[in-house]
């Protein structure tokens, strides 16, 4: 059987990285979440630095990037990251979660305890940050994501739920057989 790669993006909170998780599981597949977080602890600096410096500095994305997709290359995997579907052209399954900023920051509130109004502005600004970098460094539009195989709104959806919506599409697709 030749390699199974899915693409999938989502903003900050979206669910991207549990779902990632449990599709890769269940798929048994390598799951590649290279994010600026490992970047910034490879090295040795706090995130928000290494989102600074990502931001005064194209190279930092092209290197996070480039690892990604040489990464996803190299067999069947899960991709999760805010550029998947744009910079795996070749996955089998090309798949965008969306959630409101309010939603997502909620979960990313729960997460990281920074309290609501202060995760809601950080949110929107790395939201706006995000989508000017992007523009800037590949001409993409991360608000632009409606040649995606499957957008799941994640507010509807538990994450285990995501995941069967997920292999019922890749199942149609004949990328992988349904279970016996």
């Amino acid at each position: 059987m030749s390699a199974i790669r899915v693409a999938i993006s989502g903003k900050s909170g979206c669910g991207n990285t549990t779902v990632s998780r449990l599709l890769a599981e269940t798929l048994q597949v390598k799951l590649i979440n290279y994010t600026f977080r490992i970047m910034a602890e490879e090295e040795g600096v706090p995130f928000e630095t290494m989102r600074r410096m990502a931001e005064e500095d194209d190279r930092w994305d092209r290197l996070l990037d480039q690892r990604q997709v040489d990464r996803a290359r190299e067999g069947s995997c899960v991709l999760a990251s805010r550029l998947a579907i744009w910079l795996l052209e070749d996955a089998d399954l090309k798949v965008y979660l969306r959630a409101s900023r309010e939603v997502r920051a909620t979960r990313i509130n729960e997460r990281e305890g920074a309290g609501y109004e202060e995760t809601l502005r950080a949110t929107e600004a790395r939201d706006e940050d995000d989508r000017a970098r992007y523009k800037r460094i590949y001409d993409i539009d991360i608000d632009s994501w409606d040649f995606a195989d499957l957008v799941v709104d994640t507010e509807r959806y538990l994450p285990a739920e995501i995941v069967e919506i997920i292999q019922a599409e890749l199942q149609k697709k004949g990328t992988v057989r349904k279970p016996q």
